[in-house]
């Protein structure tokens, strides 16, 4: 019974199969505080179950059928599977079900305005710089982001207000799902190959997506991407541009500086004339990018420019977003979620903005697909890093039927004339960082799968 929500007046009792996820967890939280009884089951306990079970949600290790049983209706992540327990028993008895996406769309139409940040790149950090402006703001948004935000102590909050700010992933087209009041599309790349095939397919989808703007609503875009400023013809309301090549944009950066930390700061001119000066916490010129973004959004909702100023200097980054992690001997350790070759390039253009002796990248590739397809341009972004070590790559949702091993990236780097090692155990990625890196050296693990687990090791006296 795969249904469309438009309400749930006819629930009380609602089960989440995959609660511990990012998204699904702060559906529960919402659910939770509207007053619905809810429910959840997992395969694995997490940082994001354990804060569920202490706002007093039921959340099951495993299976627990008597809940799935019980339940009015059930929502599901895209991990689970139709053989999944809960999901034939939910078929046998007939309880509605629905998708995590779907049920997010019904969210997206709840609220009067739903902003909705898209992009193969920078969702979170741009979901983290608005969200944070909005929050300062006191406009109490509900905020839906794919990381640990520090100022919400955790990944989602429930506001009072009208605003929702939410990450919409392009993957299986998932964002069409959403109802969106305005939306911001940062860049549009090559990715998600398994499901898209080509580029093609994935600029086709963002069109469907710019086709859900309202003519109240507004599109808000970079135009330093080519294929973000085709949106243009697609989308019924305003269309507000932002860059830092791109001069003829609405919101220019200019006077772009960075400190000894990589961190930023410039001039931002909106419709030629000068609007306000910026000092951000973070490093990058894709931040930089990331920052005009938010700054286009905030303006567009009216929020004071000393506030923006403000939230955006004291924004030092989302979890996993070349975060700092500690140091070992004079060793700077740092973490990025980084795993496709656009978010690895910009990542070595930050840290090259850094003060250091030699860096060292450990990196676990994403999926064998993505490895697959994006070989040439995985070695490529790696190449600027003084030290390259690559491990197992991290399956995620698939089964290796490519053909394709991290062996084949280290030969691949290789080619290009930079040395690379494969080392399969973190334990000895761990020991050999500490037997080699120097004082003065950076680290930095990299990738969306397990290679965070390194950097805390390494820092472990």
């Amino acid at each position: 019974m795969k249904l469309k929500i438009n309400s749930l007046e006819n629930y009380n009792h609602i089960h989440l199969i995959g609660i511990g996820g990012v998204s699904m967890s702060a559906i529960a939280e919402t659910l939770n505080k509207w007053g619905f009884k809810v429910t959840g089951s997992d395969t694995a306990k997490s940082d994001y179950t354990d804060k569920l079970v202490k706002s007093g949600i039921k959340v099951t290790i495993g299976h627990d059928l008597t809940n799935s049983k019980n339940a009015d209706l059930i929502i599901f992540s895209a991990a689970v599977k139709e053989t999944d327990p809960e999901m034939v028993l939910a078929k046998q008895f007939n309880i509605p079900i629905v998708t995590r996406g779907e049920f997010v769309g019904y969210l997206t139409r709840r609220y009067h305005e739903s902003i909705c940040v898209s992009g193969t790149h920078g969702k979170t950090t741009t979901t983290s710089m608005i969200s944070l402006c909005f929050l300062d703001a006191n406009l109490d948004p509900t905020i839906q982001v794919g990381a640990t935000l520090k100022q919400i102590n955790g990944n989602y909050t429930v506001g009072e207000s009208e605003y929702f700010i939410l990450e919409a992933c392009e993957y299986m087209e998932n964002f069409l799902r959403f109802s969106p009041r305005t939306e911001v599309v940062l860049n549009i790349d090559n990715d998600h190959l398994d499901y898209f095939k080509n580029f093609d397919n994935i600029k086709n989808a963002f069109v469907k997506y710019a086709k859900l703007i309202p003519e109240n609503g507004a599109l808000i875009t970079n135009a330093d991407d080519v294929a973000c400023l085709e949106l243009r013809e697609h989308t019924a309301g305003k269309f507000i541009t932002y860059g830092i090549e791109n001069m003829s944009a609405d919101y220019v950066a200019k006077n772009i500086k960075h400190n000894a930390l990589g961190y930023s700061e410039f001039d931002v001119f909106c419709y030629n004339k000068f609007y306000m000066h910026v000092r951000l916490s973070v490093a990058g010129r894709h931040n930089v990018s990331n920052a005009l973004a938010c700054i286009a959004v905030c303006s567009y909702y009216g929020i004071d420019k000393n506030i923006i100023y403000s939230s955006l200097l004291k924004f030092t980054g989302a979890d996993r977003r070349l975060e700092y992690i500690g140091s070992y001997h004079g060793v700077a350790v740092y973490d990025d979620y980084g795993h496709h070759p656009t978010e690895i390039r910009a990542v070595a253009k930050a840290i090259a903005d850094k003060d250091f002796k030699e860096s060292w990248v450990i990196f676990q590739p994403h999926t064998y697909s993505r490895t697959k397809n994006l070989l040439d341009d995985f070695a490529r972004a790696l190449l600027p890093f003084d030290n390259v070590i690559v491990t197992d790559i991290y399956a995620a949702r698939e089964q290796n039927t490519y053909n394709i091993s991290s062996l084949d990236l280290v030969n691949k780097i290789k080619e290009y004339g930079k040395d690379a090692i494969y080392i399969k155990s973190f334990d000895d990625i761990v020991s050999h960082i500490k037997a080699n890196a120097k004082s003065n050296d950076l680290v930095l693990t990299l990738g969306a799968g397990t290679v965070t687990k390194i950097g805390p090791e390494i820092i472990k006296p």
